[in-house]
């Protein structure tokens, strides 16, 4: 069976990981995953991301997750904006601040996968996939 949004797959598992409190999640790879745990890592959101081959030979993604000082997860909020059902484009002008600068938007331009403030340096907008705070 085919998934229609592996994005909001990915991000869901990282949501219900983070509420489990476990350490790594996996999940099955594409390209578009690892730019996105990319964008998690250099922001600080989770602790690592690696490529892990199965026993059955298949690639996944794992995800570290981070904890911050009492076992409480850095990641709180995760958004899908963009759907297959309903894309949503912003202009560099329309870019949204989440948390005022202390959340992160995961931005897919020309340019690749962007967050916001990379996409605002590059004068590029893009298609909003996702609000992490």
């Amino acid at each position: 069976m085919s998934m229609t949004d592996p994005i909001a797959d990915m991000l869901t598992r990282i949501r219900n990981a983070c509420v489990s409190k476990h350490r790594r999640v996996d999940m099955p790879l594409s390209k578009m995953k690892v730019e996105i745990a990319r964008i998690l890592k250099e922001t600080n959101f989770v602790q690592d991301y690696r490529v892990v081959e199965t026993e059955e030979g298949r690639k996944v993604l794992r995800v570290i997750l981070k904890y911050a000082a009492g076992g409480t997860p850095v990641i709180r909020e995760l958004h899908r904006v963009s759907t297959p059902g309903l894309r949503k484009y912003v202009g560099v002008g329309e870019i949204p601040r989440v948390r005022n600068g202390l959340g992160v938007a995961i931005l897919s331009t020309s340019q690749g996968l962007l967050s916001d403030k990379q996409a605002r340096q590059r004068r590029t907008g893009g298609e909003l996939l996702a609000l992490v705070w």
